[in-house]
């Protein structure tokens, strides 16, 4: 049903209407173009809309139509490989029909209406079904088979199901309800303000392998676990989010680039579709879902762009999937909510953002998590939302870091200091934590090594204390330190230089696997050892720099996976052979 008004005030993206038939955020058709907005203010007879597209142009006295629908996405098959804008309309079926700049109110639907998709049923006529129940399959890409749920609120019993070749908007079931016959199609529809519903969820336990050390042995993040990723321009948010996308056991890739500039979101548009899954060999689109909403897009549609990326990242959650989401950035999501709530003259909070920023960004959060999806069916998926903050000038006091930094579990702190001396990934070791290790340690122990923790810990203090070292340094200079502490230095520069530091275009750096992390600490561990036993025996750390064994060491992450154990096995020979040897040396004398 479609109710009229029409335009009273315009205000950049906000625009009140008045005579609307509408409740809180229906979706709205504004002015002649039939640009696509949402109520979020009613004061009586005025209200108050957020339109997601350029405003310049209207009047008052325009007609504005509500559709009577909350803002919502199509889920269905065909939105893997699909690239979209922030309230779901697929950008490069528009630049077809219009060209490079998207012509206000053009729409295409978000799925492709023609496509037809091979649906195999795995339910029978006559069996009970109700929500969340998987009545059939669609091979979606060659990595990912697409599982047909049943939507909400329906439940019932098969009155019949096809199987064969169907458009997204084709009945492929009926079910006999209480009171009516429900058509199940392909595709569903969820609005992008409401989480999906789970069963169950659970503790976080099982890591989210990336394959980058200082991640992966160092700060870990759960699958369904909050990551925050602030740092200033050029600190390499980038370069991480796409070792991620391609690096990480998450099944599926979803990549929000919300208010990020026009050149950057282009190179992530064009080096997407070039990179190969690296497990499969195949394009790595084919598990990727991309909303882009660049800077110059309309700031409204930033808002949305979230809530959409996170919907259908539950979408696929919901058929067991693991899903990663990458948003970059929340703080043009931030900028948005500031921007809107201005034009609404609501009271201002911290530096101009709404008092309810805190709020949104945890609602965002909560949306992560590992579930359990329905009580008759052992499904569990999980998604992990890993958001970009992008703070001016880097500034950590910023309201969107602190709010962010409340909500989430992982803190990964980019240093523009380490990628100005090409130190990469550019995370800041004294000041990253990961509040996830104490639930992971079993998970750890069970499938890397029952010392890993131990490791872990002594890495970290290590790197602990070379920081308070450094200030001693700079009043008493290196040579007057104790060979105990001039070891700890010592030390500290292996992990840094050989561990942490980690060549993302390197085709065997770029990726490490957790038995090679932990083998590649226990080298060092080892060599620490030694090194403090020969300190013991009364030697000097710099006798022990030109040993052989140390550039065979600092060469450790160019060796290949299959080769690791029989290099590990040597190494740690050569280590205690050549230890050993200075130590009777030095007691012979």
């Amino acid at each position: 049903m479609e109710n009229n008004g029409k335009i009273y005030s315009i205000s950049g993206p906000v625009v009140i209407s008045t005579d609307l038939d509408g409740k809180m955020f229906d979706v709205v058709k504004v002015g002649e173009l039939g640009l696509i907005g949402e109520i979020i203010k009613i004061i009586g007879n005025k209200y108050t809309i957020q339109v997601y597209e350029d405003t310049s142009g209207l009047k008052p006295g325009e007609p504005v139509t509500s559709t009577g629908k909350p803002l919502s996405v199509e889920l269905g098959p065909g939105l893997l490989k699909s690239i979209y804008d922030g309230i779901q309309r697929p950008l490069d079926i528009i630049r077809s029909e219009t060209g490079d700049f998207i012509i206000r109110g053009a729409t295409a639907p978000p799925l492709n209406e023609s496509k037809e998709w091979e649906f195999k049923p795995s339910l029978n006529e006559g069996d009970d079904v109700k929500y969340g129940y998987i009545i059939g399959t669609v091979q979606e890409t060659d990595l990912i088979v697409n599982k047909i749920m049943f939507p909400y609120n329906v439940s019932g019993k098969i009155k019949s199901i096809k199987s064969g070749k169907f458009k997204i908007s084709d009945t492929v079931c009926i079910v006999k309800g209480n009171d009516k016959d429900y058509e199940i199609k392909l595709k569903q529809i969820w609005p992008v303000r409401e989480a999906r519903r789970v069963f169950l969820k659970f503790a976080p336990e099982i890591p989210l392998i990336t394959g980058q050390r200082v991640i992966d042995s160092f700060f870990p993040v759960a699958k369904g676990g909050t990551v925050a990723v602030p740092g200033p321009f050029g600190s390499g948010k980038t370069v991480i989010q796409h070792q991620l996308s391609k690096w990480s056991d998450a099944d599926i890739t979803v990549y929000v680039g919300c208010g990020e500039r026009g050149n950057e979101m282009t190179e992530i548009l064009t080096t997407f579709p070039e990179l190969l899954d690296p497990k499969s060999g195949k394009p790595l689109m084919e598990k990727t879902i991309l909303i882009a909403n660049t800077s110059n897009m309309p700031v409204a549609a930033r808002e949305a762009s979230i809530y959409t990326g996170v919907t259908v990242a539950e979408y696929y959650r919901d058929m067991g999937y693991d899903v990663a989401l990458m948003a970059d950035s929340t703080s043009r999501w931030a900028e948005a909510l500031r921007e809107i709530s201005g034009r609404l003259e609501e009271m201002p909070g911290e530096e101009g953002y709404p008092a309810y920023l805190g709020r949104r960004i945890s609602e965002f959060y909560e949306r992560a998590g590992r579930a359990q999806i329905i009580p008759e069916d052992d499904r569990v998926g999980s998604i992990t939302l890993i958001g970009a903050v992008s703070p001016p000038g880097g500034d950590l006091s910023d309201p969107v870091v602190q709010n962010t930094l409340r909500v989430t579990r992982v803190f990964w702190a980019l240093d523009a200091s380490l990628a100005s001396r090409r130190h990469f990934p550019s995370i800041n070791w004294l000041n990253s934590y990961s509040l996830y290790l104490d639930s992971l340690s079993s998970w750890f122990k069970n499938n890397v090594n029952k010392d890993w923790l131990d490791v872990h810990s002594l890495m970290m203090g290590i790197l602990q204390k070379e920081s308070e070292l450094q200030e001693i340094v700079q009043l008493v200079g290196y040579d007057s330190l104790p060979e105990k502490q001039k070891n700890i230095l010592d030390i500290a520069q292996i992990i840094r230089e050989d561990f942490l530091q980690q060549n993302a275009f390197d085709d065997i750096d770029t990726y490490c696997s957790m038995k090679k992390q932990y083998e590649m600490l226990m080298i060092i561990k080892t060599l620490n050892d030694n090194q403090e036993k020969a300190i013991d025996a009364g030697r000097k750390v710099s006798q022990t720099t030109t040993l052989p064994v140390r550039s065979k060491i600092s060469r450790m992450k160019e060796v290949n996976e299959e080769d690791f154990d029989k290099f590990y096995n040597n190494i740690i020979k050569e280590i205690n052979d050549e230890y050993n040897s200075i130590i009777e040396g030095v007691e012979n004398v």
